[in-house]
């Protein structure tokens, strides 16, 4: 896997992005997006399967919960190593590997899926698709390097988007196979994706590229680790992803546990969220490029905040048409949120490479190096927030039979995030230290 080397790379000379750049740097977006967007299925395909495991499966509610959060706790820890793998072993080769592997996950499910298999094999093949969350690690790491500054939080939310779109769509298969096959046949939804991870993999090797200039750089873990920047952003990401992913997984167990819907009622509704989601995480990228990722961050929190408050009330008078009118309505919050707390992340610390006295391409250097190491740190600890949501919702439904205190949970999270983001970047103290002209409002 030597792959292609571009050994020269230079996105902020608007020349050379002009000439040479945009084209190859779009070339490598389109293809991670495929790529990234069948990890996605993948990592969430336990949450179909779990609307195919009828009685004759001996799992509770409980359980079903369990083997979400199993594959949610996986997806986040990998993120880490996927992140620095890029620069190790390069983007395009990287990226061909990692879709390989989600085989394993796919057809260990497609021998195991079935009545009589005991819960402890479950819970590992569901450990197994955490791999595909790991994917998203990568990719973003591997398109922050290829675009400038002043286009990130488009590409960044797009390629994310991309990605994220394949959550809605493992749920939109599972809901077409129950409606025409029925609920006894989840190895059909299996049998689709198998195909489709290897030529996500053929894709990435003929079409992609490694940027030699990504270099494996230990010290640039090290500072994102040591950097306050990245913790805050790791909670501000929480809210946001950690919201989305932890929603699409639990949704539909939601709607049959709470609510009393069957396998298709709840697989007919669990995309839409997801998929609206999705769709609109790269214009919270492009507002962010626009008006500023801490506004839009901000502007975001208060607005899930009181999606929020309308799902806690609905969950209470148990009215399904409102419940998932709020629950909609965060979905469609926490891919905007999504959109702009990414864009955040590489603007940051290019600003501090500029308080620190660098200028043009050395700032922006710097910029990419410590927000690439960052990027995997924030995206695992925001993909955790996708297991705290499964676990909250799994002891909710434990103690009381609803989800009210879970949402309770999370409205008081979303208070926290709003103060959190003001008071570090929006306040007129807030800003970059040795240069009082540049605030943090502008990343």
């Amino acid at each position: 896997m030597a792959g292609r080397w571009i050994e020269h790379w230079e996105p902020e000379d608007e020349t050379f992005w002009r000439e040479k750049g945009e084209r190859i740097a779009r070339r490598n977006l389109w293809f991670s997006v495929l790529s990234e967007h069948i990890g996605f299925s993948i990592w969430t395909l336990w949450s179909v399967m779990v609307l195919f495991m009828g009685p004759e499966y001996g799992v509770d509610p409980a359980g079903k919960f369990f083997l979400i959060s199993t594959a949610t706790l996986v997806g986040a820890l990998v993120r880490i190593p996927y992140t620095f793998a890029v620069a190790r072993f390069g983007g395009r080769n990287w990226t061909v590997f990692s879709a390989f592997t989600l085989l394993v996950p796919t057809v260990a499910a497609f021998v195991v899926m079935e009545p009589g298999t005991s819960y402890t094999t479950f819970v590992a093949v569901a450990a197994l698709t955490g791999i595909g969350g790991g994917n998203f690690a990568s990719s973003m790491t591997n398109i922050n390097a290829f675009f400038p500054l002043r286009k990130k939080g488009w590409a960044l939310g797009l390629n994310a988007g991309g990605g994220n779109i394949g959550v809605p769509v493992v749920q939109l298969i599972g809901l077409l196979v129950i409606g025409t096959a029925g609920a006894t046949h989840p190895r059909i939804v299996l049998g689709v994706y198998i195909p489709l991870i290897v030529v996500a993999a053929l894709c990435a090797a003929y079409f992609m590229d490694n940027l030699a200039p990504v270099q494996n750089d230990t010290g640039a873990a090290k500072d994102a680790v040591r950097d306050p920047h990245t913790w805050i952003m790791a909670v501000l990401y929480i809210g946001t992803f950690g919201s989305f992913i932890g929603y699409s997984f639990a949704f539909g167990l939601v709607l049959q546990t709470q609510f009393g819907r069957t396998p298709l009622q709840a697989a007919s509704l669990t995309f839409i969220g997801p998929l609206l989601g999705s769709l609109i995480r790269p214009v919270g990228g492009w507002l962010a490029d626009r008006y500023g990722g801490a506004r839009i961050t901000l502007a975001n929190y208060a607005a899930m905040a009181a999606a929020t408050g309308v799902v806690v009330y609905a969950s209470g008078v148990e009215s399904l048409t409102v419940f998932l009118i709020g629950f909609t309505a965060l979905f469609v919050l926490t891919g905007l949120g999504n959109g702009s707390t990414f864009k955040m992340i590489p603007g940051i610390f290019h600003a501090k490479a500029i308080a620190q006295g660098l200028r043009g391409e050395e700032a922006a250097a710097q910029g990419r190096r410590l927000s690439g190491a960052a990027m995997g740190l924030i995206g695992a600890v925001g993909a955790l927030g996708g297991l705290a949501i499964n676990l909250a919702f799994r002891q909710s439904f434990q103690t009381s039979g609803a989800g009210t205190a879970a949402f309770w949970s999370f409205l008081a999270f979303y208070g926290v995030c709003f103060a959190l983001t003001w008071a570090v970047y929006l306040r007129r103290t807030a800003v970059v230290p040795a240069k009082p002209q540049l605030s943090y409002a502008e990343v």
